[in-house]
């Protein structure tokens, strides 16, 4: 049966340095794209999947990003203070998974952006998402169309989802496109303390049990504030 995730973990506690100087006195989550921030780009997208709850990690300004989010109702946002510490994006996942529940949970970072095809692309992770066989599913997208990212790829992709991680010097045709489902028992091992959710996909790769779903639709990658630009004019041209 799929799995149809109510909760999510929304990565927010970065610097934002790239974003710079968007980024001087705002999160980077708070920067706007087409009249509305990142971060409510995400928590829109979550609140049409139907999660009811959201939590959000903060560190760097975060009463900004806490007030921002205070009245939000679909999704409920529940704040992973991490102001004190930097935890990076694994052990910021650690720290809230009492928050997170025992159920796979959906995983953004808080600025990944996509239009979305035919389906939206939240539902269609749920809907691929098999438990037995996944510890995570991430969204992948193909680096060829992708707005914003001039990488060389994260991931080649079987025809059965199963992911293979990009050799040094080696050119895949998928980028991480910053969604994920996830189940709470590939953390159980997971090291205290500061680490990036690297390590976590690495451990799901090795045995086997990281998959991807290939986006439908158009990926932005908003690093920059020349991506910010970019991203606005391809929402346009979407709704145009």
């Amino acid at each position: 049966m799929p799995t149809k995730p109510v909760s999510a973990m929304v990565l927010a506690a970065g610097l934002g340095t790239r974003m710079q100087p968007l980024t001087d006195k705002m999160p980077k989550p708070l920067v706007p794209v087409a009249g509305k921030p990142l971060l409510d780009h995400v928590l829109d997208r979550l609140a049409e999947a139907s999660v009811t709850t959201a939590v959000v990690n903060v560190h760097y300004l975060p009463d900004q990003i806490v007030r921002h989010v205070k009245t939000r109702q679909m999704p409920r946002v529940v704040i992973s203070d991490e102001r004190d510490e930097v935890l990076g994006t694994g052990g910021g996942v650690v720290k809230a998974l009492p928050l997170l529940g025992d159920a796979p949970f959906y995983h953004l970072n808080a600025d990944t952006m996509w239009i979305d095809g035919v389906h939206p692309n939240l539902l269609r992770l749920a809907d691929a998402f098999d438990p037995a066989r996944m510890d995570i599913l991430l969204l992948m997208a193909p680096t060829a169309n992708s707005i914003g990212y001039a990488g060389s790829g994260d991931y080649a992709m079987l025809t059965d989802g199963a992911l293979r991680k990009r050799k040094e010097h080696q050119v895949v045709p998928f980028v991480y496109a910053g969604a994920a489902i996830m189940s709470p028992a590939i953390f159980r091992n997971a090291p205290a303390g500061e680490f990036s959710l690297t390590k976590i996909f690495d451990a799901a790769n090795e045995q086997e049990r990281l998959f991807g779903l290939r986006l439908d639709g158009l990926w932005m990658h908003v690093g920059t504030p020349d991506a910010v630009q970019a991203a606005e004019e391809a929402l346009l041209a979407s709704v145009a």
